[in-house]
């Protein structure tokens, strides 16, 4: 007999809403004891999907970003083609085009069914618990576990997001080795804002998700430089990305109108170690960085 895992997790009786945004303890047992029928479910689900999203990742991208990382993975001498597609906005703080706006409704489609699975997801803490947020790495109880999204998540970290910030702020190397991610949708009427804060990362990737007709306003992301305290305040384009120390002090501002929806991709070390205090002249070599490491993850998730 055919056990259907998908029917079975969309008929699990979620936690409240209430217990959700208090952490109660009843809130961590529900997803620790449902983990392996989530995961068996989201196979299932995987499995009747029309939509192959590994196949689909290259179309995704930025083509000029696409092009410069795979050469320097053929010949790490070719990364300044990557590094100069990166401008330094303010100090340790890079943006780039990361994703194509106009191929981005693949990616999109695919979340948006995945929502509409009805299979339990665990939003990141702090947030109202709206549609667009869900944890992304395994590490995080209640993930969207999908394998085809797993093999594209794990495609961004470790082929485009460790050797760029690796590249870029080279004193990383030894604080990269593990990954976290979610993702976070900024309503007027829901979460709005993010206040001051500090990453618990090595380095942080935050990428735009909006479609090139879903315009916002508000929503700046606003970053202050300790040395001149003097705030940057940056706007998301579609399918934009920005990278940061995860040190860098900043907050997202109240959006006023629109939805905005963006992935945020962190890398810190075992046990999340963080690079902090350490040189930024950091010489390493090109080869050190475009090298395609697999670290065993470890279980530790900072929320």
């Amino acid at each position: 007999m055919t056990v259907n895992y998908l029917k079975q997790a969309q008929e699990l009786a979620l936690p409240s809403r209430e217990e959700m945004l208090l952490r109660s303890s009843s809130v961590e047992q529900f997803w620790s004891s449902n983990s392996k029928l989530l995961e068996l479910a989201w196979a299932e689900w995987d499995e009747q999907q029309s939509m192959d999203l590994v196949a689909l990742g290259n179309e995704l991208l930025d083509e000029r970003l696409m092009v410069a990382v795979q050469n320097a993975w053929r010949n790490p001498n070719t990364e300044q083609r990557v590094r100069a597609l990166w401008e330094e906005v303010t100090p340790n703080v890079y943006t780039c085009q990361f994703f194509n706006p106009e191929k981005l409704t693949l990616l999109r489609n695919f979340l948006e069914s995945a929502w509409d699975a009805k299979i339990p997801m665990r939003p990141p803490y702090g947030i109202v618990l709206n549609r667009g947020g869900a944890m992304l790495d395994p590490r995080s109880s209640g993930y969207l576990a999908a394998p085809s999204f797993q093999t594209f998540y794990r495609t961004l970290i470790d082929l485009y997001m460790r050797p760029i910030a690796r590249m870029l702020f080279p004193e990383i190397m030894g604080y990269d080795s593990q990954s976290f991610g979610f993702s976070i949708k900024y309503q007027p009427t829901t979460d709005t804002s993010i206040r001051p804060h500090t990453d618990a990362s090595s380095v942080t990737l935050n990428i735009n998700l909006n479609l090139p007709d879903e315009s916002f306003t508000g929503s700046s992301v606003d970053f202050f430089d300790t040395s001149t305290k003097e705030t940057k305040s940056l706007m998301f384009a579609p399918g934009s990305a920005m990278i940061h120390r995860g040190s860098v002090p900043h907050t997202a501002l109240p959006i006023t109108s629109g939805e905005r929806t963006n992935f945020v991709l962190w890398l810190f070390g075992e046990r999340g170690s963080v690079a902090r205090g350490l040189k930024s002249d950091a010489r390493v070599d090109a080869s050190a960085r475009w090298i395609l490491e697999r670290p065993k993850q470890d279980n530790f998730a900072p929320f």
